[in-house]
Protein backbone atom coordinates (compact mmCIF):
# COMPACT_ATOMS: atom_id res chain seq x y z
CA UNK A 1 0.00 0.00 0.00
CA UNK A 2 1.34 3.54 -1.18
CA UNK A 3 1.11 6.46 0.79
CA UNK A 4 1.29 9.88 0.44
CA UNK A 5 4.00 12.16 2.14
CA UNK A 6 1.07 13.52 4.22
CA UNK A 7 -0.11 10.17 5.28
CA UNK A 8 1.69 10.08 9.01
CA UNK A 9 -0.17 13.58 8.87
CA UNK A 10 -3.31 12.64 8.56
CA UNK A 11 -3.54 9.75 10.70
CA UNK A 12 -2.54 12.15 13.48
CA UNK A 13 -5.59 14.01 13.07
CA UNK A 14 -7.46 11.07 13.63
CA UNK A 15 -8.72 10.75 10.13
CA UNK A 16 -10.29 7.41 9.27
CA UNK A 17 -7.83 5.91 6.46
CA UNK A 18 -8.85 3.47 3.91
CA UNK A 19 -7.35 2.01 1.09
CA UNK A 20 -8.12 3.47 -2.47
CA UNK A 21 -6.39 2.99 -6.01
CA UNK A 22 -3.19 1.34 -4.04
CA UNK A 23 -2.99 3.90 -1.63
CA UNK A 24 -3.85 4.77 2.03
CA UNK A 25 -5.95 7.88 1.79
CA UNK A 26 -7.80 9.53 4.24
CA UNK A 27 -11.70 8.86 3.80
CA UNK A 28 -12.71 11.63 6.37
CA UNK A 29 -11.42 13.31 9.18
CA UNK A 30 -14.07 15.10 10.93
CA UNK A 31 -17.18 13.69 9.29
CA UNK A 32 -18.49 13.32 6.12
CA UNK A 33 -21.51 15.53 6.29
CA UNK A 34 -19.18 18.06 8.01
CA UNK A 35 -16.71 18.67 5.58
CA UNK A 36 -18.88 18.25 2.81
CA UNK A 37 -20.64 21.56 3.90
CA UNK A 38 -17.09 23.15 4.97
CA UNK A 39 -16.60 22.89 1.05
CA UNK A 40 -19.85 24.11 -0.04
CA UNK A 41 -19.96 26.88 2.47
CA UNK A 42 -16.37 27.88 3.52
CA UNK A 43 -13.21 25.76 2.66
CA UNK A 44 -11.68 22.11 2.54
CA UNK A 45 -8.19 21.09 2.06
CA UNK A 46 -7.86 17.98 0.01
CA UNK A 47 -4.39 15.46 0.16
CA UNK A 48 -4.82 14.50 -3.63
CA UNK A 49 -1.12 13.13 -3.93
CA UNK A 50 -2.20 9.92 -5.08
CA UNK A 51 -3.10 11.37 -8.82
CA UNK A 52 -0.52 11.09 -11.59
CA UNK A 53 1.55 14.00 -13.32
CA UNK A 54 3.30 13.10 -16.79
CA UNK A 55 5.23 15.43 -18.51
CA UNK A 56 5.97 15.14 -22.19
CA UNK A 57 8.36 17.30 -23.65
CA UNK A 58 10.39 17.97 -26.66
CA UNK A 59 9.79 19.23 -30.71
CA UNK A 60 6.28 17.21 -31.12
CA UNK A 61 4.81 16.93 -27.63
CA UNK A 62 1.94 18.62 -29.03
CA UNK A 63 1.54 15.94 -31.69
CA UNK A 64 1.79 13.08 -28.92
CA UNK A 65 -0.88 14.35 -26.54
CA UNK A 66 -3.28 15.24 -29.82
CA UNK A 67 -2.73 12.14 -30.88
CA UNK A 68 -3.49 10.38 -27.58
CA UNK A 69 -6.23 12.58 -26.27
CA UNK A 70 -9.78 13.27 -27.64
CA UNK A 71 -9.81 17.41 -27.35
CA UNK A 72 -8.46 19.58 -29.70
CA UNK A 73 -4.87 20.63 -28.02
CA UNK A 74 -3.72 23.21 -30.61
CA UNK A 75 -6.18 25.05 -28.88
CA UNK A 76 -4.33 25.09 -25.63
CA UNK A 77 -2.16 28.12 -25.17
CA UNK A 78 0.72 27.89 -22.32
CA UNK A 79 -0.64 28.61 -18.72
CA UNK A 80 -4.23 26.62 -19.89
CA UNK A 81 -5.81 23.43 -19.21
CA UNK A 82 -7.89 21.14 -20.91
CA UNK A 83 -10.32 18.45 -19.42
CA UNK A 84 -10.18 15.39 -22.18
CA UNK A 85 -10.06 11.79 -22.44
CA UNK A 86 -7.65 8.85 -23.70
CA UNK A 87 -9.89 6.88 -26.28
CA UNK A 88 -9.07 3.30 -27.00
CA UNK A 89 -8.58 2.03 -30.14
CA UNK A 90 -12.36 0.56 -30.06
CA UNK A 91 -13.97 4.48 -28.81
CA UNK A 92 -13.71 3.29 -24.98
CA UNK A 93 -12.18 5.46 -22.59
CA UNK A 94 -8.98 5.10 -21.59
CA UNK A 95 -8.45 7.21 -18.65
CA UNK A 96 -10.24 10.67 -18.02
CA UNK A 97 -7.47 13.51 -17.89
CA UNK A 98 -6.32 17.29 -17.70
CA UNK A 99 -3.74 18.77 -19.94
CA UNK A 100 -1.72 21.76 -18.48
CA UNK A 101 0.32 23.42 -21.59
CA UNK A 102 3.52 24.53 -19.80
CA UNK A 103 5.67 25.28 -22.57
CA UNK A 104 5.43 25.49 -26.39
CA UNK A 105 7.15 21.77 -26.27
CA UNK A 106 6.01 20.76 -22.80
CA UNK A 107 2.76 19.46 -21.39
CA UNK A 108 1.59 18.15 -17.99
CA UNK A 109 -0.94 15.00 -18.12
CA UNK A 110 -2.76 14.54 -14.52
CA UNK A 111 -4.24 11.03 -14.70
CA UNK A 112 -6.22 8.91 -12.31
CA UNK A 113 -3.79 6.96 -9.38
CA UNK A 114 -6.38 3.77 -10.53
CA UNK A 115 -4.39 4.15 -13.97
CA UNK A 116 -1.05 5.50 -13.23
CA UNK A 117 0.79 2.62 -15.15
CA UNK A 118 -1.87 1.67 -17.97
CA UNK A 119 -1.77 5.37 -19.00
CA UNK A 120 1.33 5.74 -19.10
CA UNK A 121 1.87 2.15 -20.92
CA UNK A 122 -0.65 3.49 -23.33
CA UNK A 123 0.97 6.69 -23.74
CA UNK A 124 4.19 5.34 -24.81
CA UNK A 125 2.99 2.77 -26.59
CA UNK A 126 1.45 5.73 -29.23
CA UNK A 127 4.99 7.57 -28.63
CA UNK A 128 6.48 7.64 -32.01
CA UNK A 129 6.78 11.24 -32.02
CA UNK A 130 10.28 13.35 -31.45
CA UNK A 131 9.49 13.62 -27.63
CA UNK A 132 10.10 12.24 -24.17
CA UNK A 133 7.34 10.40 -21.57
CA UNK A 134 8.09 11.07 -18.25
CA UNK A 135 6.71 10.27 -14.71
CA UNK A 136 6.88 12.47 -12.02
CA UNK A 137 4.06 10.66 -9.90
CA UNK A 138 6.33 10.01 -7.19
CA UNK A 139 8.37 13.32 -6.88
CA UNK A 140 5.21 15.44 -6.43
CA UNK A 141 2.23 16.14 -3.99
CA UNK A 142 -1.11 17.35 -5.12
CA UNK A 143 -3.05 19.89 -2.29
CA UNK A 144 -6.82 20.85 -3.23
CA UNK A 145 -8.04 24.18 -1.60
CA UNK A 146 -11.64 23.84 -2.82
CA UNK A 147 -14.36 26.21 -1.65
CA UNK A 148 -16.10 30.15 -1.71
CA UNK A 149 -13.19 31.10 0.50
CA UNK A 150 -10.36 29.51 -0.95
CA UNK A 151 -8.95 32.36 -2.75
CA UNK A 152 -9.41 34.49 0.26
CA UNK A 153 -7.02 32.27 1.78
CA UNK A 154 -4.73 31.62 -0.90
CA UNK A 155 -4.01 35.21 -0.70
CA UNK A 156 -2.61 35.47 2.15
CA UNK A 157 0.12 33.19 1.35
CA UNK A 158 1.01 34.35 -2.27
CA UNK A 159 1.54 37.51 -4.16
CA UNK A 160 0.33 35.87 -7.58
CA UNK A 161 -2.25 38.09 -8.72
CA UNK A 162 -5.39 35.22 -7.90
CA UNK A 163 -7.65 36.90 -10.02
CA UNK A 164 -5.78 36.53 -13.53
CA UNK A 165 -6.10 33.14 -13.04
CA UNK A 166 -9.26 32.27 -14.55
CA UNK A 167 -11.04 29.04 -14.35
CA UNK A 168 -9.09 26.08 -16.16
CA UNK A 169 -6.19 28.32 -16.50
CA UNK A 170 -2.55 28.40 -14.04
CA UNK A 171 0.45 30.34 -13.12
CA UNK A 172 3.65 29.38 -11.45
CA UNK A 173 4.41 31.22 -8.12
CA UNK A 174 5.24 31.54 -4.58
CA UNK A 175 2.86 29.86 -2.15
CA UNK A 176 3.94 29.90 1.60
CA UNK A 177 7.42 30.40 0.32
CA UNK A 178 7.90 27.55 -2.12
CA UNK A 179 8.65 28.62 -4.81
CA UNK A 180 7.62 27.55 -8.58
CA UNK A 181 4.26 26.19 -7.12
CA UNK A 182 1.62 25.41 -10.28
CA UNK A 183 -1.48 27.47 -8.94
CA UNK A 184 -4.30 25.79 -10.63
CA UNK A 185 -7.81 27.24 -10.77
CA UNK A 186 -9.32 23.66 -11.01
CA UNK A 187 -10.93 21.16 -8.58
CA UNK A 188 -13.34 18.44 -8.46
CA UNK A 189 -16.33 19.93 -6.23
CA UNK A 190 -17.70 22.50 -8.19
CA UNK A 191 -17.26 24.29 -5.27
CA UNK A 192 -14.69 26.71 -6.51
CA UNK A 193 -10.97 27.28 -5.51
CA UNK A 194 -7.48 25.91 -6.55
CA UNK A 195 -5.14 22.83 -7.01
CA UNK A 196 -1.52 23.48 -6.27
CA UNK A 197 0.92 21.42 -7.42
CA UNK A 198 4.40 20.95 -5.07
CA UNK A 199 7.73 18.57 -4.44
CA UNK A 200 6.81 16.15 -1.71
CA UNK A 201 9.51 18.26 0.42
CA UNK A 202 7.09 21.15 0.18
CA UNK A 203 3.81 19.36 0.98
CA UNK A 204 3.94 19.43 4.75
CA UNK A 205 4.79 22.81 5.10
CA UNK A 206 2.09 23.90 2.23
CA UNK A 207 -0.64 21.93 4.03
CA UNK A 208 0.09 23.26 7.71
CA UNK A 209 0.46 26.72 6.04
CA UNK A 210 -3.28 26.13 4.34
CA UNK A 211 -4.97 24.91 7.77
CA UNK A 212 -3.35 27.95 9.51
CA UNK A 213 -4.44 30.58 6.90
CA UNK A 214 -8.25 29.27 7.01
CA UNK A 215 -8.28 28.91 10.55
CA UNK A 216 -10.41 31.84 10.78
CA UNK A 217 -12.19 30.79 7.40
CA UNK A 218 -14.00 28.11 8.70
CA UNK A 219 -11.88 25.70 6.74
CA UNK A 220 -11.51 22.23 7.50
CA UNK A 221 -9.29 19.21 6.47
CA UNK A 222 -11.40 17.08 4.31
CA UNK A 223 -11.38 13.11 3.00
CA UNK A 224 -12.31 11.16 -0.12
CA UNK A 225 -15.73 10.92 0.79
CA UNK A 226 -16.38 14.21 0.54
CA UNK A 227 -14.68 14.19 -2.54
CA UNK A 228 -17.31 11.96 -3.85
CA UNK A 229 -20.20 13.44 -2.55
CA UNK A 230 -19.37 16.86 -3.98
CA UNK A 231 -18.39 15.59 -7.20
CA UNK A 232 -21.39 13.63 -7.63
CA UNK A 233 -23.73 17.43 -7.01
CA UNK A 234 -21.65 18.75 -9.95
CA UNK A 235 -22.19 15.03 -11.92
CA UNK A 236 -18.51 15.07 -12.30
CA UNK A 237 -17.78 11.30 -13.89
CA UNK A 238 -15.58 8.70 -11.53
CA UNK A 239 -13.44 7.01 -13.87
CA UNK A 240 -14.26 3.24 -13.32
CA UNK A 241 -17.73 4.39 -12.08
CA UNK A 242 -19.30 6.43 -14.35
CA UNK A 243 -16.64 6.23 -17.11
CA UNK A 244 -14.47 2.69 -18.28
CA UNK A 245 -12.78 1.10 -20.88
CA UNK A 246 -16.11 0.14 -22.53
CA UNK A 247 -17.94 3.41 -22.34
CA UNK A 248 -18.02 5.62 -25.82
CA UNK A 249 -17.49 9.13 -24.62
CA UNK A 250 -20.56 10.24 -26.74
CA UNK A 251 -22.45 8.37 -24.15
CA UNK A 252 -21.06 9.28 -21.03
CA UNK A 253 -22.36 12.94 -22.42
CA UNK A 254 -18.58 14.02 -23.11
CA UNK A 255 -19.14 14.97 -26.48
CA UNK A 256 -18.06 18.01 -25.85
CA UNK A 257 -14.06 16.83 -25.14
CA UNK A 258 -14.45 15.04 -28.20
CA UNK A 259 -13.12 16.63 -31.34
CA UNK A 260 -13.53 14.81 -34.51
CA UNK A 261 -12.32 16.86 -36.34
CA UNK A 262 -8.52 15.79 -35.00
CA UNK A 263 -6.70 12.82 -35.69
CA UNK A 264 -6.01 10.33 -32.44
CA UNK A 265 -6.62 6.97 -31.25
CA UNK A 266 -10.19 5.59 -31.52
CA UNK A 267 -11.40 8.49 -33.43
CA UNK A 268 -12.90 6.14 -36.07
CA UNK A 269 -15.11 3.67 -33.41
CA UNK A 270 -16.14 7.15 -32.05
CA UNK A 271 -17.68 7.97 -35.21
CA UNK A 272 -19.03 4.42 -35.79
CA UNK A 273 -21.00 5.00 -33.01
CA UNK A 274 -21.97 8.68 -33.71
CA UNK A 275 -23.30 8.02 -37.19
CA UNK A 276 -25.06 4.55 -35.80
CA UNK A 277 -26.99 6.63 -33.00
CA UNK A 278 -26.06 6.31 -29.78
CA UNK A 279 -28.08 2.97 -27.60
CA UNK A 280 -27.54 4.24 -24.21
CA UNK A 281 -26.75 7.56 -22.40
CA UNK A 282 -25.36 8.67 -19.03
CA UNK A 283 -28.32 10.61 -16.80
CA UNK A 284 -28.83 12.01 -13.16
CA UNK A 285 -31.90 11.13 -11.38
CA UNK A 286 -33.03 12.01 -7.57
CA UNK A 287 -34.89 9.26 -5.71
CA UNK A 288 -38.81 9.45 -5.03
CA UNK A 289 -39.08 6.58 -2.81
CA UNK A 290 -37.12 6.19 0.51
CA UNK A 291 -33.47 4.56 -0.19
CA UNK A 292 -29.56 4.79 -1.60
CA UNK A 293 -28.80 4.08 -5.29
CA UNK A 294 -25.76 2.37 -5.26
CA UNK A 295 -22.44 1.42 -8.18
CA UNK A 296 -24.48 -1.18 -10.53
CA UNK A 297 -27.60 -1.17 -8.77
CA UNK A 298 -30.63 -1.89 -12.12
CA UNK A 299 -32.39 1.02 -13.42
CA UNK A 300 -36.07 -0.54 -14.52
CA UNK A 301 -38.87 0.49 -16.69
CA UNK A 302 -42.43 1.08 -15.21
CA UNK A 303 -43.23 -2.54 -16.64
CA UNK A 304 -40.20 -4.16 -14.56
CA UNK A 305 -37.57 -4.53 -17.32
CA UNK A 306 -33.96 -3.92 -16.75
CA UNK A 307 -33.18 -0.42 -19.15
CA UNK A 308 -29.56 0.32 -17.45
CA UNK A 309 -27.74 0.32 -14.50
CA UNK A 310 -26.63 2.97 -11.62
CA UNK A 311 -23.17 4.11 -11.82
CA UNK A 312 -22.78 6.37 -9.02
CA UNK A 313 -25.48 6.94 -6.20
CA UNK A 314 -25.67 9.14 -2.89
CA UNK A 315 -27.52 10.95 -0.18
CA UNK A 316 -26.44 14.45 -1.73
CA UNK A 317 -25.58 16.67 1.81
CA UNK A 318 -26.41 19.64 -0.01
CA UNK A 319 -29.93 18.85 -1.16
CA UNK A 320 -30.73 16.15 1.60
CA UNK A 321 -31.87 14.06 -0.92
CA UNK A 322 -31.10 10.89 -2.67
CA UNK A 323 -29.04 11.57 -6.11
CA UNK A 324 -27.62 8.73 -8.92
CA UNK A 325 -25.77 8.82 -12.07
CA UNK A 326 -26.65 6.50 -14.47
CA UNK A 327 -26.87 4.38 -17.99
CA UNK A 328 -30.02 4.21 -19.49
CA UNK A 329 -31.71 3.28 -23.12
CA UNK A 330 -31.75 6.52 -24.82
CA UNK A 331 -35.60 6.43 -25.15
CA UNK A 332 -35.87 6.67 -21.37
CA UNK A 333 -32.66 9.81 -21.22
CA UNK A 334 -34.89 13.03 -20.85
CA UNK A 335 -35.76 15.20 -17.77
CA UNK A 336 -38.91 13.70 -15.64
CA UNK A 337 -38.57 10.37 -17.41
CA UNK A 338 -39.74 7.90 -14.67
CA UNK A 339 -37.89 5.27 -13.54
CA UNK A 340 -37.21 2.53 -11.27
CA UNK A 341 -34.24 1.53 -8.63
CA UNK A 342 -33.94 -2.01 -8.04
CA UNK A 343 -32.54 -2.06 -4.21
CA UNK A 344 -32.41 -5.30 -3.01
CA UNK A 345 -35.97 -6.89 -3.68
CA UNK A 346 -37.37 -3.78 -3.71
CA UNK A 347 -38.45 -1.33 -6.80
CA UNK A 348 -38.01 2.51 -5.87
CA UNK A 349 -39.13 4.97 -7.97
CA UNK A 350 -36.88 7.82 -9.12
CA UNK A 351 -37.15 10.67 -11.64
CA UNK A 352 -34.45 11.42 -14.64
CA UNK A 353 -33.42 15.44 -14.01
CA UNK A 354 -31.13 17.64 -15.77
CA UNK A 355 -27.31 17.62 -14.45
CA UNK A 356 -25.57 18.95 -12.59
CA UNK A 357 -27.93 18.18 -9.61
CA UNK A 358 -26.84 21.63 -7.95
Amino acid sequence: MKRTVLTHIHENMGAKMVPFAGYLMPVQFSGLVNEHHAVREAAGLFDVSHMGEFFVKGPEAEQLVQYVTSNDVSKLTIGKIQYSCLPNENGGIVDDLLVYKLNDDEYMLVVNASNLEKDFNWISKHNRFDCELKDHSENMSLLALQGPKAKEILSTLTSANLDDIAYYNFKLGEVAGIQNVIISNTGYTGAGGFELYITNESAELLWNALLRAGEDHGIHPAGLGARDTLRLEKAFCLYGNDIDDQTSPLEAGLGWITKLNTEFVGKEAIMAVKEAGIQRRLVGFEMMDRGIPRHDYPILNAEGEEIGKVTSGTQSPSLNKAIGLGYVKVEYKEPDTEIYIQVRKKQLKARVVKTPFL
